[in-house]
């Protein structure tokens, strides 16, 4: 929504196990929020956090609005809950729409669809959602092995 938690986070996790995995050099991993402020931001404090805690490097990412060069750039546009997905519908150009996808169909095991937002919870959501995004980018990353990424 606001691109300062979940999706930034999930941006880190996996660029990182992208590079980890030698995906091909083109690889690239951007997010983006729907209801992002006009003026970009940091990422949340609790998200750095979470993700500094395991060994991730966070890096200068700021939160930014979907755009619609977006839509043709990248070849997944992922959301983290319907609600956004809802959102991406509503601007996505016709042409582009089989790229919409919910990030957890990358990772069935969770049992989810939703990456809940930890925005306005504690310490221990950020790690939830940490949890998600580590699961989700593994999925990610595998189906793209799959397809030929490499």
């Amino acid at each position: 929504m606001g691109n300062v938690c979940r999706s930034p986070m999930a941006q880190v996790v996996a660029g990182q196990l992208g590079k980890m995995a030698h995906l091909a050099p083109d690889y690239a991993v951007a997010s983006a929020g729907t209801h992002a402020a006009r003026f970009s931001g940091p990422m949340d404090g609790r998200a750095k956090a979470a993700l500094a805690r395991r060994g991730y490097a966070v890096g200068k990412i700021k939160s930014r609005l979907i755009a619609d060069k977006d839509f043709e750039r990248f070849d997944l546009i992922l959301a983290m809950d319907q609600s956004n997905m809802n959102a991406l519908r509503r601007v996505c150009p016709g042409e582009h729409v089989h790229k919409l996808r919910l990030f957890l169909e990358f990772a069935p095991e969770m049992g989810l669809a939703e990456v809940p937002d930890p925005y306005y919870g504690t310490e221990q959501g950020f790690e939830r959602v940490l949890d998600l995004c580590e699961a989700g980018a593994r999925g990610l990353i595998a189906y793209l092995q799959t397809a030929g990424v490499r």
